[in-house]
């Protein structure tokens, strides 16, 4: 019995360097390791490189955008310096007027004048059918 199972791992052993660990097959191996290793640093440094450039682009808009808002509020600035709106401030918060203008205070409009108009264009958009209203925005 010990001696088919000394036999056999014998055989076994044999068969492994005679056939499997041969020096093409370690190559190959190895050289397949090596190509797996490759491709794998391949694809995470493009996915790094991916995130870190949308990360770029974002800053990057960021930055237009802090750049637009700080030049809307130099012109916003300048603007208030400036001696018309001044003129109107002072029109509008002070009552005053320039020489030659006569003032007129109109009476606020009644909540139906303000809705008048409003009723009107939402009765007429629900009587149009959903078919002739595509037509409409596809068309003109």
């Amino acid at each position: 019995m010990w001696l088919k199972i000394q036999t056999f791992f014998r055989k076994i052993r044999y068969y492994a360097k005679r056939d499997i660990f041969t020096l093409r097959n370690i190559i190959t191996v190895l050289a397949i390791l090596v190509c797996f290793y490759w491709a794998w640093g391949a694809i995470s440094a493009t996915a790094r490189n991916w995130t870190l450039e949308q990360k770029l682009k974002s800053k990057e808009l960021e930055a237009a955008k802090m750049e637009l808002e700080v030049e809307n509020n130099r012109l916003e600035q300048q603007y208030f310096k400036t001696e018309e709106y001044q003129e109107l401030m002072a029109r509008i918060k002070l009552g005053k007027k320039a020489k030659g203008e006569t003032m007129v205070v109109l009476p606020e409009n009644s909540e139906k004048a303000r809705t008048k108009y409003l009723k009107i264009e939402s009765a007429q958009s629900e009587l149009r059918s959903n078919f002739s209203q595509w037509l409409d925005f596809l068309f003109g």
